[in-house]
């Protein structure tokens, strides 16, 4: 019985070493995709890489300009980490996935998506190309990667939604989290699709998703898994309800009888042996 006994702690162990080691895996590949994912962070700082405030961040990754083919390759290979990285924590199971895991993996296959298939030109910055576009007189991948970019924004705006709802009731860090980036989306996709339909300061609308794409990512790859949570909420929750004396999970007497007041001895009604 013994052996038995250390073969199953041994098991034991041998799944908390794997399971953290995924988790720590999918932790570090997925704030690499992330890093990649920001490339924008370094346009403003290269001159002449965006020539107008008014522009996407994509329409400086169509055919033919200077930079495109890098910036390609950083899409494919970021959506392709994320990809990896939520693989190998949904992996883990039901407890580590939440309602939004399924959203967030098409997320990261929309991001790659685009960086396989870019635009034919920059339809925010050139009339003539808007016009095309708008005519379907490009070829299809401009198409594609237009589509990309619509699935990009509303699987992961799905997700918070799940996620939200997922964490209702609790007071835990990735549950702020997920309101919060929540009310920003309200007020954030009007002022996008105005600069859009206007051709007007898309390049500093389009960055308030970006870090909240990456803040959302972020926050399911390091959040706990959902019993954690769970729990930490119902502690949290028990703190702060008033406190009642509870009768010892060992005693078999009534909870009423568990209060006996003014020093009183109350008979806990069993019957006589």
């Amino acid at each position: 019985m013994g052996s038995v006994g250390q073969r199953a702690a041994g098991l034991d162990r041998g799944g908390d070493r794997s399971r953290e080691w995924r988790l720590g895996a999918s932790e570090v590949v997925g704030v690499a995709g992330l890093v990649l994912y920001n490339w924008w962070v370094v346009v403003p700082f290269v001159p002449g890489m965006l020539p107008s405030d008014n522009g996407f961040f994509s329409d400086i990754e169509a055919s033919g300009l200077p930079h495109a083919p890098l910036l390609q390759h950083l899409d494919l290979l970021s959506g392709t980490l994320l990809l990896a990285a939520l693989a190998l924590r949904g992996s883990l199971g039901r407890r580590y996935r939440g309602r939004e895991w399924g959203w967030l993996v098409g997320f990261a296959m929309a991001a790659g998506l685009g960086g396989k298939f870019s635009y034919a030109c920059s339809s925010g910055l050139s009339a003539v190309c808007r016009a095309q576009e708008r005519h379907l007189q490009l070829p299809l991948h401009h198409y594609v990667h237009m589509l990309s970019g619509v699935l990009e924004f509303a699987t992961i705006t799905t997700a918070v939604f799940l996620a939200v709802r997922r964490t209702r009731g609790q007071r835990t860090g990735s549950a702020i989290v997920y309101r919060n980036v929540l009310r920003l989306f309200t007020v954030a996709y009007p002022l996008l699709g105005l600069a859009y339909l206007t051709d007007r300061l898309g390049s500093f609308i389009e960055p308030v998703f970006f870090l909240s794409f990456t803040l959302v990512i972020l926050t399911h790859l390091f959040q706990p898994g959902a019993e954690d949570e769970e729990i930490g909420a119902g502690l949290g929750r028990q703190r702060s309800s008033p406190s009642v004396a509870a009768t010892p999970p060992w005693s078999d007497r009534p909870a009423a009888v568990a209060q006996a007041g003014g020093g009183q001895c109350v008979a806990d009604n069993r019957p006589s042996v």
